[in-house]
């Protein structure tokens, strides 16, 4: 679209006069004070009342003025309201006299002489004020005693001060500024274990210390914020999935910032809290082994496993949307491979499958098996029908009798899928207690959280395994008695 200006009579065109600047009709300002936007108002009105036209059935977003049109040149700024260019005066719809260009800023129209009297009044008036403070400053020395001062002597005295002030303010604000946006440090949450558990999860304070102090050598600084409130801002999000958007405004950084630190947080959390989830060893297992598993499968049962889901994006990959479609949610999903040991600790958690794919094909894909030994017992659900590739490591797997083929279970079998309930509830309780405690898990993950960059663990990976690693941290869920 050409730009050319919009005064009446005027031909000027960008195309063709290049040396002109080309303005827009001034936008009123509502974001910075009632002043500020009184003042826009009043200069958007002035300008279209000086280019005395109709635009009723134009677009104002496209109405430009050429700088031919301004005395200096140039537009004013909005708050210089005594400059002749605050708003357009010359050659407006032939109503001013013809254009002269050599025509000096002192004679173009009355006003301009008016301005410029103005200016060189407050010129003089500062030069006067240096120099009768200089002269005051002079005589105070000579003389040694101390005398009345002059009203110009008190004027410069007073200018003096007041750009002192002006600048210490300015720099108490800055101050002020920095200590507002250093929120969430180890003194807010000491000993208020009850804001460290609502906002991290942890249990106490010096649970959510020794976490950090485990951390701290390996997390990189981001430059914007210290080691601990990158911690906590990442926890924060697990915790309470809040937006990026939120904590940039909380933390006072940009979104992208936040991305990073999260990003960034989470890697060294999955490198360095990968012990915090392992397979313990069967005496450790027997030796701890609660009473309820004790009365009804003895000293056997080493893990209890199930699949939990969470909830994706759409994805617009076709061959993708059907991989993660989960016909038991309607939703697109991924699914992870969860087992805890009698004990109520997460001892294994698989990486992130489509939710397309069976519970029984990710136990014999993801590694799982490879922690069994013989003699193990594995509590299931029905949908874990894995007695053949359990069966191959001279282990056992227990799962609730199937009802398939006949009117009624017998009585065997109802006690023990009875039996097999009482305890797999524990596995549900875990997962509950994982997607409860760290929400983030409840939400809708994003796509770019499945792509993987430098490693064969996606983000949502890691992030499975930190929530687990987390929640092994607290109590458990298992009564030991």
């Amino acid at each position: 679209m050409v730009i050319k200006c919009a005064v009446l009579g005027c031909s000027n065109r960008k195309d063709r006069e290049k040396d002109f600047k080309y303005y827009r009709l001034p936008a009123i300002v509502s974001n910075q004070g009632e002043e500020c936007e009184k003042l826009s108002s009043e200069r958007r009105r002035e300008w279209l009342a000086n280019m005395n036209q109709c635009f009723k059935n134009k677009n104002l977003d496209n109405v430009r003025i050429c700088s031919e049109h301004f005395v200096s040149g140039k537009k004013a700024d909005l708050y210089d309201r005594t400059n002749p260019d605050w708003c357009p005066t010359l050659w407006l719809g032939g109503s001013n006299p013809e254009p002269v260009v050599s025509t000096p800023l002192h004679s173009a129209t009355p006003h301009v002489d008016r301005y410029k009297r103005v200016q060189e009044r407050s010129k003089r008036k500062r030069l006067e004020l240096i120099q009768n403070d200089e002269e005051s400053t002079f005589e105070s020395s000579d003389s040694g005693c101390e005398g009345v001062a002059s009203q110009t002597d008190m004027d410069g005295i007073f200018i003096n001060s007041m750009d002192s002030e002006i600048r210490r303010l300015r720099e108490e604000n800055l101050k002020l500024k920095k200590d507002n946006v250093v929120c969430l440090s180890k003194e807010d949450f000491e000993g208020n274990c009850e804001k460290v558990k609502h906002l991290t999860g942890l249990s106490t304070f010096a649970l959510l210390m020794t976490l950090f102090s485990y951390l701290e050598p390996h997390l990189q600084p981001s430059g914007v914020l210290d080691q601990f409130r990158m911690m906590i801002l990442t926890l924060m999000r697990l915790r309470l999935n809040l937006s990026v958007l939120f904590l940039s405004y909380e933390f006072g950084i940009s979104q992208s910032s936040v991305s990073r630190i999260f990003s960034s947080v989470i890697d060294t959390m999955f490198a360095r809290m990968k012990p915090f989830i392992h397979w313990p060893e069967r005496e450790t297992l027997q030796k701890t082994m609660p009473m309820q598993f004790r009365k009804h499968f003895g000293k056997r049962c080493c893990v209890i496993i199930d699949c939990f889901e969470v909830f994706i994006e759409r994805p617009s990959n076709l061959k993708a949307r059907a991989e993660t479609w989960s016909s038991y949610k309607h939703h697109n999903t991924i699914k992870f491979l969860i087992g805890i040991t009698p004990q109520g600790t997460v001892s294994f958690i698989s990486r992130g499958w489509g939710g397309r794919v069976s519970d029984k094909y990710i136990t014999e894909h993801s590694g799982f098996l490879n922690n069994i030994v013989p003699g193990d017992l594995i509590l299931a659900d029905r949908g874990f029908d894995i007695r053949d590739s359990v069966g191959t490591l001279c282990a056992q797997v227990n799962i609730p009798a199937f009802t398939k083929g006949r009117n009624q279970l017998s009585p065997t079998d109802v006690e023990t899928t009875r039996n097999i309930a009482n305890v797999r509830i524990h596995v549900e309780r875990v997962i509950g207690t994982v997607r409860q405690k760290y929400s983030f898990l409840n939400g809708t993950i994003p796509i770019r959280f499945l792509m993987t960059k430098d490693s064969d663990f996606t983000v949502i990976d890691k992030i499975a395994h930190v929530c687990c690693s987390l929640v092994n941290l607290n109590d458990s869920v298992v009564d030991f008695n």
